[in-house]
């Protein structure tokens, strides 16, 4: 029976959860995180005014960019910060801000890191992948813009190869991120929000979503064309074999294909092979069965480049009278929309924590997810395909242009191959939609995604102009309606050979245990009363569920979210449209859609709690949430009733408050098939904390989410508990808090929360060190509660090396050659401006006869290098020379021979003179051929 809060989903067994990590066949590509390192600084960093005649030079020449985007810049004291990482869910909750972004600060803000690449890189294709960052954002690298980015949900791919440089001589990454600009009416945060990594790839390789396989039925089997896209950096054409295998999920090979192809220096080349099944296991939202292609390029018998993905047996089509159908069965789509944040982290959702967030969905019942309204992150279309939910995948800018063109070919190109997608949405609830320019605008759009998959049909969300004479209806596949639920039948009726679906319904608003609407007190009621203007969700699922012809319904929305306060605004700041909060805890619409959509085992759920005190005798509305054939109430052993089940308005009962024991008998058939009661609790004595798993990974990625209660003497939870509870963790981090109240401005970082009618939740990081992660919770007046989750050891992804940023010398000056070492040091105190530039990466000619060389460069250490000290490293130095720092002696280098220098730097402030005094030879070459750089101390390569 269902009506508690278990996370367990019928049919399904949960492990671990899934995690958004590149795979690849066994081969030299490397797929690297790079979610440490990064050094940020909140705000602007105004570039310098370009004025000399010189600067106007070095401005107009590559890698010489300025300020903060500068490879020399001072980032030292900016502090560290870890990825995935929303800057703005830091920020305290004002009214002053944007209404609609959840009244948090915005703005601009810099990410910057230093990676190094080993020599044997240096033959390699090097790649930068972001997979968000909101929401325009300039990237630089070594100095040079290398990307610009016009949304926050998109991904960008960069090809760092030809500006790397490899060993000791570092690479600066500098992203400005502008989240003044807004894409949506929702929060949507900023920053570096999700994954970003470096992929190393052999010269012959495959792009990035170079992969289509996506299965097609025969009249008898299956096949699986398969594309793949290859690139070459060699320098010259190059013949590879293209190797594709299909496997099951026991990793038995299906069927295999091989293509020999020449790849053109610098170009692309498409190879297309053909794969066969003849009875696969087929995917479906109960049985979600996946198989892998597993994709290598190979270079005589060496597989030099491989990327596994995974693809699913299905077939979908949407039929104009008789709605969806999977696998040629009918199936109502029970589906909602979801945002992308999350109590306490924003945006910045660890993979663990969708994963939490997809496993509630399949609870409730659910069967599909429209995600609103942009393309979502790689691991939520990896989690549906794992779990079996629909997928609408929605584009976020409604416009042709070749820039905004390409973001809807991204999003195709990089989701085609998921078995959980059916629907590409180009737009939700553009005023264009009933007009000429808005169907060109579409079907335009529409044929780019054609382009890439005629597998699956377009829509567009609409919300009004259906019936115009030129309008978008006309240009996409299925028609998708937006709460015009009064226009169906005549839709239907005036075309009845479009398929519809409703693409966005209900947004009825509820407050997790509340049961009065109040707007004073910014409440609304969880018995779905009938809202201005929208829907209920009892009403929207009935006109879904009537007609064959819908094909089904998204509500709006399946969790609160951060930001589009309704129907109030200050100082409610997020939305209270939600099946669940923003915890993920479910609120009463969560049983209702239970009752109405699960059909395989009995649901029962009495609404409210019966903790009434100073109401007694006066009547309570009940309401009994089932899916049985009657349902009856009994209060302290006594029926007050039974009734036949509305399997979509649910059944009502006016019941006297007296405390005790309500209980709700379902039947089916005559018998009792299912139990639900709630009882009238005692005082809080204790807390509890239940984890949504019992064990996590030892990688310092995965996450765990903790529920907070506070219970009586018999282990209840009180339903009405407001207590401030303090946390502590042992082996993990404390990443986020909440507790599903939309009219709280805590803050969502730290160590305490309060609960809200009864609960609360912490997020807890895992760390990569061995033992339970432990988390205990205490509250004035309570007994403390402790939880504990195992931590099984586990190897930590692999990640690109970085390093604190470097300050590089590059501009020397060498004194007139001297025949004693006395004379030469002379020099440490004299002009050197007045001297020869002297080439910094390059060996220089002997002096004519035996002597001194003084060479100099004045800088100004990075701050905290003048706090602390550092070191001087000379990569590759050639010659005996003595180090000084202005003119005190700090390191010597006796032989000769080209070697590696590194000398303590001490503190010290403003700007210093490094001198190097060489010991000449005639006709000996001398210098150092790569640039001299300033560390900071305890740097880690």
């Amino acid at each position: 029976m269902i009506g508690g809060s278990s996370l367990a989903v019928a049919g399904l067994a949960f492990g671990h959860p899934a995690t958004a990590v590149e795979a690849h066949a066994p081969s030299q590509r490397e797929s690297l995180l790079l979610d440490s390192g990064w050094r940020f600084h909140e705000g602007d960093v105004p570039f310098p005014a370009i004025l000399s005649q010189d600067d106007s030079y070095d401005n107009a020449k590559a890698g010489k960019a300025w300020g903060a985007a500068a490879p020399t810049f001072d980032d030292s004291e900016w502090p560290i910060v870890r990825l995935p990482h929303d800057f703005v869910s830091f920020q305290p909750i004002e009214e002053h801000y944007n209404r609609a972004q959840g009244y948090r600060k915005r703005g601009i803000a810099w990410y910057r890191n230093v990676l190094r690449f080993e020599p044997d890189d240096t033959a390699k294709h090097i790649e930068l992948q972001i997979e968000g960052v909101a929401t325009h954002a300039t990237v630089w690298y070594n100095g040079n813009v290398i990307a610009h980015n016009w949304s926050g949900y998109n991904s960008l791919y960069i090809d760092l190869t030809p500006f790397t440089t490899y060993g000791s001589e570092l690479n600066t990454l500098a992203i400005r991120v502008d989240a003044e600009s807004m894409e949506g009416w929702w929060y949507e945060g900023g920053g570096l929000y999700r994954t970003v990594r470096i992929v190393k790839r052999h010269p012959v390789h495959i792009v990035t979503d170079g992969v289509l396989a996506h299965p097609v039925k025969l009249a008898s089997g299956w096949t699986l064309p398969v594309e793949v896209t290859l690139y070459s950096t060699a320098k010259s054409n190059r013949v590879v074999s293209v190797k594709v295998s299909l496997k099951d999920k026991e990793g038995t090979v299906i069927d295999t294909e091989t293509l020999s192809v020449t790849v053109t220096a610098l170009d692309q080349r498409l190879a297309r092979l053909n794969l066969t099944h003849d009875s696969p296991e087929l995917w479906s939202v109960d049985c979600p069965t996946l198989y892998t292609v597993e994709t290598c390029v190979m270079d005589g018998d060496l597989c030099v480049d491989g990327l596994v993905t995974t693809c699913g047996f299905r077939t979908t089509r949407f039929d104009a009278k008789t709605g969806f159908y999977l696998n040629d069965k009918p199936l109502k789509i029970q589906g909602v929309c979801i945002h992308q944040d999350h109590a306490g982290v924003g945006t910045a959702i660890p993979d663990a924590l969708w994963d939490y967030r997809i496993r509630r969905l399949k609870e409730l019942g659910c069967n599909a997810v429209r995600c609103t309204h942009n393309a979502p992150s790689s691991i939520v279309l990896d989690l549906c395909d794992r779990y079996g939910l629909l997928v609408m995948d929605e584009n976020r800018l409604f416009n042709p242009s070749p820039e905004y063109i390409d973001h809807v070919r991204w999003m195709v190109r990089r989701d085609r191959n998921h078995p959980s997608i059916i629907l590409w949405s180009v737009f939700n609830e553009e005023p264009m939609q009933g007009s000429a320019a808005g169907y060109e605008m579409v079907r335009r759009m529409a044929h780019e995604v054609k382009l890439l998959d005629t597998s699956r049909p377009v829509t567009a969300a609409m919300n009004s102009g259906m019936f115009s004479a030129i309008n978008v209806s006309q240009a996409v596949d299925v028609v998708g309606f937006n709460y015009q639920q009064d226009k169906y039948d005549a839709f239907h009726k005036a075309h009845p050979d479009i398929a519809l679906t409703s693409s966005e319904d209900t947004s009825n608003y509820s407050v997790r245990g509340a049961y009065v609407t109040d707007q004073d007190k910014r409440l609304t009621s969880g018995y779905d009363d009938p809202p201005k203007g929208w829907a209920t969700h009892r009403g929207s699922w009935k006109m879904i569920a009537e007609r064959d012809f819908i094909a089904g319904g998204f509500v709006w929305t399946g969790f609160d979210y951060h930001g589009e306060p309704s129907p109030w605004g200050w100082p409610t700041n997020s939305s209270m449209y939600g099946i669940m909060d923003l915890c993920g805890f479910e609120k009463d619409a969560f049983y209702i859609h239970q009752a109405q959509w699960i059909k395989t085992q009995p649901v029962l759920h009495i609404v409210p709690h019966w903790n009434w005190e100073g109401r007694e005798g006066q009547p309570i509305k009940v309401m009994a949430c089932a899916n049985s054939d009657d349902v009856e109430l009994f209060l302290n052993g006594h029926s007050l009733g039974r009734q036949v089940v509305d399997k979509y308005e649910m059944n009502f009962w006016q019941v006297p408050y007296a405390p005790g024991r309500l209980e709700a008998l379902a039947y089916k058939a005559g018998k009792v098939i299912a139990r639900a009661s709630v009882e009238t609790t005692g005082v809080a004595v204790g807390l509890k904390i239940t984890p949504d798993r019992e064990t996590a990974k030892g990688d310092g990625l995965d996450a765990v989410a903790f529920r907070i209660e506070a219970v009586d003497a018999r282990g209840r939870t009180l339903p009405t508990a407001q207590n401030t509870v303090h946390f502590s963790v042992t082996n993990g981090d404390i990443i986020g808090l909440g507790n599903g109240d939309p009219n709280s401005a805590a803050p969502e970082k730290g160590n305490q929360r309060a609960l809200f009618n009864g609960l609360a939740q912490v997020i807890v990081q895992t760390q990569t060190r061995a033992g339970d992660l432990i988390l205990m919770a205490q509250a004035e007046g309570l007994k403390t509660a402790t939880a504990r989750v195992k931590i099984e050891p586990t190897q930590a992804p692999s990640r690109q090396a970085t390093t604190t940023s470097v300050q590089v010398l590059d501009y020397w000056y060498d004194a007139p050659p001297e025949i004693t070492r006395e004379d030469a040091l002379k020099n440490r105190l004299v002009n050197m401006t007045l001297w020869h530039d002297f080439g910094p990466r390059e060996l220089q000619a002997g002096q004519t006869r035996d002597g001194y060389t003084l060479v100099s460069a004045r800088y100004t250490p990075f701050a905290k290098v003048q706090a602390e000290g550092g070191s001087l490293d000379f990569p590759r130095l050639t010659g005996a020379v003595e180090v000084y720092d202005g003119t005190k002696l700090i390191g010597t280098k006796t032989d000769p021979a080209e070697g590696f220098l590194s000398v303590a730097l001490p503190p010290g402030k403003g700007e210093r003179r490094v001198n190097l005094l060489f010991r000449t030879l005639a006709d000996t070459p001398y210098a150092f051929q790569q640039n001299v750089i300033v560390r900071q101390r305890f740097q880690a390569f």
